[in-house]
C-alpha cells in the first residue's frame, strides 16, 4: 500500500478529530500528546475522517476514496498499523462484517520525546519488529513468546495495543514490578520508561506499541 505524507500541523486535525470522536464516542485516552479513539464501522458503512494512525484489531477489506475522486481498495488484518494522511477521504467497508480499529490522532503542538539510549529494535530485534515509521512515529510489532523476558530497554512516550491476551510482568527502573494481565483490543498510554517484560503466561502474545519521537 502506498502511504502519503503525513503532517502534524494542520490546524484542521483538532476539528476533524473532534468530529470523528463525536461519530465514534468518547476517547479512551485523551493527553497532551494524542486523542485515541476506538473505531467501529458497521458492514458497507461509509466513513469520512480526518488524517489518523489506525491500529486494526480485526480483518477489514476497504475502498478509500480521496477528495479528487481516485480510489483503491485496501486488505487489512489484526495487529496491521496503517497511517493515512489525505483530509476528509472516505473510506467504505467492503465486508459483510464489522471492523474494529484503535484510531491515534497527533496534537499539534505537543513537547517531543525525550531520546532513548536502549533501544528494544537494536537489542531484541527478532522480537521486536518495526512496522512503520515516519518522522512522527515508530511503530512496533512486539511479539512475546511464553516465558520470555526481554533485555532491559526504553521506549519513548508511546500508545500500546495490545492484539492478543497477554500476561506480563514489567521491571521498572526504579526495582518495582508491576503485573500486567491484558485482553485483546485493550488500549494503554506510557510516558518514556525503561523496563524488563518478561512473559508469565503460556503463549505467544502480540501487541502493537505506537512510540512517538
Amino acid at each position: 500500500m502506498h502511504f502519503m505524507a503525513f503532517t502534524r500541523s494542520l490546524p484542521l486535525l483538532v476539528a476533524l478529530a473532534g468530529a470523528a470522536l463525536a461519530q465514534h464516542g468518547n476517547a479512551e485516552i485523551d493527553n497532551q500528546w494524542v486523542r485515541v479513539v476506538r473505531a467501529k464501522q458497521a458492514p458497507h458503512e461509509t466513513l469520512t475522517l480526518s488524517p489518523y494512525y489506525l491500529v486494526c484489531l480485526t480483518d477489514a477489506r476497504e475502498r478509500i476514496t480521496t477528495k479528487d475522486g481516485a480510489s483503491r481498495e485496501v486488505s487489512w488484518k489484526p495487529g496491521d498499523v496503517i497511517r493515512l494522511a489525505a483530509t476528509g477521504q472516505a473510506e467504505e467497508s467492503l465486508s459483510d462484517q464489522p471492523f474494529e480499529g484503535v484510531l491515534i490522532y497527533l496534537k499539534p503542538g505537543a513537547p517531543k520525546s525525550p531520546p532513548i539510549a536502549l533501544d528494544p529494535v537494536k537489542l531484541d530485534p527478532e522480537h521486536h519488529i518495526v512496522v512503520l515509521e515516519d518522522d512522527h512515529v515508530r511503530a512496533i510489532r512486539t511479539i512475546l513468546e511464553p516465558h520470555l523476558k526481554s533485555p532491559e530497554h526504553e521506549h519513548p512516550h508511546y500508545v500500546v495495543v495490545y492484539i492478543t491476551e497477554l500476561h506480563t510482568t514489567m521491571r521498572l527502573a526504579d526495582g518495582r514490578t508491576i503485573d500486567n494481565p491484558r485482553r485483546p483490543g485493550e488500549i494503554a498510554w506510557r510516558d518514556a520508561l525503561k523496563h524488563v517484560t518478561e512473559n508469565i503466561g503460556d503463549h505467544t502474545a502480540v501487541e502493537i506499541q505506537v512510540e512517538l519521537k
